[in-house]
This record gives structure tokens, C-alpha cells and sequence, in this order.
């Protein structure tokens, strides 16, 4: 499916263009219960938090689900399964991918340490010296009380 029908999505994205790649396989368990599984896969465009350019990240995501009627007990549904409570209303596959794909995305997009610069204008913080480190520590006074014996 292409990545500019998911709106929600595309909203932190850089770029939407694209395809989405989606399997599901729907089987009865042992139980009879419907379950499914989901495999979705895209490449996304975002900003990298680190060098401020335009990062392309993987995103991969992988869910098994157990669908019941909406009210119905589930504490019946095997560990390892997402509960989907199906009404009267068909289950929307478009939205399931949505929110699994917006679950899967970086918090922090970067790229790779080793691929990534700085913006420019930003310098690393010089080393202290060990003068300035034992000066600016607010501590240091506790460690010489700690020293003198006649405290």
C-alpha cells in the first residue's frame, strides 16, 4: 500500500513516499479462535536528531493477534497476543497498520554514530583540566572534612 494513505503517519515524516509492505496470515488456533499475524515493513524518511539532515530508517514490525467479540472475556487468550475486540463494525486493517507502524517508529530518529556529522557551528566541549575538575566540585569540601581528623 503507499505510505501517503496513512496520514497519521506520514505527519512526523520527512518524506511520503514510498510503499508499505504487509503480510497477514489468519488461521484458527486450537482453541478455534480466530488469530492472525501481522509482518509490515517500510523505509521512512526522517529528520536525524544528531546532524539535522534527512535520515532513511528501516522500520520492521512483527504482531500476533487474537481477535474476540467486543465485552468478551480475555483472559482466555494465549500470552503473546495483542486482543482485538471486534462489534459490529469490520476490523480495520488500514488503522491496525497505522497505529503498528506509528508504534514501531524511533522516538529519537539518528543515523548510525559513525555516519553522522555534527551540524556545523557546533564544537565539542573542550577537556577539563584537572585544576578546574577539583575546582568546580561541589563535593570537594565534604572529601577534606572527611580527611581531618579533628572533625
Amino acid at each position: 500500500m503507499p505510505l501517503a494513505d496513512l496520514e497519521r503517519l506520514c505527519s512526523p515524516l520527512a518524506d511520503n513516499q514510498g510503499m508499505v509492505r504487509t503480510k497477514f496470515s489468519f488461521e484458527r488456533d486450537e482453541r478455534k479462535a480466530v488469530v492472525f499475524h501481522s509482518e509490515l515493513e517500510v523505509e521512512v524518511k526522517m529528520v536525524c536528531q544528531r546532524c539535522l539532515e534527512l535520515v532513511t530508517l528501516p522500520i520492521h514490525s512483527e504482531c500476533d493477534y487474537a481477535v474476540v467479540r467486543e465485552g468478551a472475556n480475555t483472559q482466555s487468550v494465549p500470552k503473546g497476543y495483542d486482543v482485538i475486540e471486534l462489534g459490529e463494525d469490520p476490523l480495520d486493517l488500514l488503522a491496525l497498520v497505522e497505529d503498528e507502524l506509528l508504534l514501531a517508529l524511533p522516538i529519537v530518529p539518528a543515523h548510525d554514530p559513525k555516519d553522522c556529522q555534527q551540524p556545523a557551528g557546533l564544537e565539542e566541549e573542550p577537556e577539563l583540566s584537572e585544576d578546574e575538575v577539583a575546582r568546580s566540585n561541589p563535593f570537594s569540601v565534604l572529601a577534606q572534612l572527611k580527611r581531618d581528623p579533628n572533625v
